[in-house]
């Protein structure tokens, strides 16, 4: 008997300091910081005109999609480049606005770079969000809790993508019916990781880079509850800190919107620095009980204090 209770002690003592990994339970880094993000898929929009452009006279707008040139399919700024170089003269540019698609002749302006329409191109779409979480066993990353649209409000097609360093150099507060922002601005030129997913339920990417934040166990929807929490979130700088709000509603982990949690913002010092929660903050993570819960994913154009958040569950199912 002797034997079989000094067995029982040290499996329980085993069982006790094996890590949390091993027991099943998930750990990984709540980070909070900002991120710029440049999300690339195969389209070509017009973003701006120079003051004398031959398109916008031709009638292209802003958020015009450049389907072809001459008939040779756009599906990036080197495309057009490589259109306009053979051209000998006038060009048709096909474009779709909305639903309806049109072709107009337009005559490029001859530079010393080449032929040019007088427009600015955008490839995809580039922003700042709010990394929710690092993995240091796969080197993923989550960001945002909801997907990046196309122009048309589509989920954008991811092609390729980059993140990059960011902070922090101003905010726009937030009020009722005007959502507030994060003015962010980029650290260096190189990527710190690449993005390989956008999905409705975050953007995700890989990283070698560091963060200074201890790890913690992750907090299944069952054991989210209402009550006091803390959100993670960098509002000046690149520094991230915790700041204090309340869960109001807990809704069903099937909701795969973005919108698993009601929240409101608590703390005097974020209130008094932003208004609440603002556009860039998405992502930031959400701790309750010592455990990372999810991620802010909404505010409310009528009171910029409250907002959704993802639970974090659903983010790590839809990274895998």
């Amino acid at each position: 008997m002797k034997k079989i209770g000094t067995c029982l002690i040290l499996m329980l003592l085993l069982l006790y300091t094996l890590p949390q990994t091993v027991l099943g339970v998930r750990i990984l880094v709540p980070v909070g910081t900002v991120v710029g993000l440049e999300l690339h898929n195969n389209t070509v929009t017009v973003a701006a005109f120079d003051d004398a452009s031959q398109a916008r006279t031709a009638g292209l707008e802003v958020g015009d999609q450049l389907l072809a040139i001459d008939g040779r399919s756009i599906h990036c700024t080197e495309d057009v480049r490589t259109a306009l170089d053979r051209s000998d003269g006038t060009v048709e540019v096909t474009v779709v606005r909305g639903k309806t698609r049109s072709t107009v002749r337009i005559a490029p302006t001859i530079t010393d770079d080449g032929p040019k329409l007088g427009i600015y191109l955008r490839q995809g779409v580039t922003g700042i969000g709010t990394i929710t979480y690092y993995d240091p066993e796969t080197k993923i990353f989550g960001t945002l809790g909801h997907g990046v649209n196309d122009p048309d409000g589509s989920l954008l097609s991811l092609t390729q993508g980059s993140a990059y360093e960011a902070r922090v150099v101003n905010v726009r507060k937030g009020r009722s019916g005007q959502p507030g922002q994060l003015i962010g601005s980029l650290c260096g030129h190189s990527p710190m990781g690449a993005l390989y997913r956008n999905t409705a339920r975050g953007v995700f990417g890989t990283t070698d880079a560091a963060f200074d934040t201890d790890p913690l166990p992750i907090g299944t929807a069952d054991t989210v509850r209402t009550g006091s929490a803390t959100i993670r979130s960098t509002v000046a700088g690149n520094t991230p800190r915790e700041y204090s709000v309340e869960i109001l509603k807990v809704y069903p982990a099937a909701r795969t919107n973005g919108r698993n949690m009601l929240i409101r913002v608590t703390d005097p010092t974020l209130l008094e620095a932003t208004g609440g929660i603002v556009q860039g903050m998405s992502g930031s993570p959400i701790i309750q009980d010592g455990k990372l819960v999810g991620a802010v994913t909404h505010v409310l154009v009528n009171d910029p204090t409250m907002g959704y958040g993802i639970f974090i569950e659903n983010m790590l199912d839809a990274a895998a």
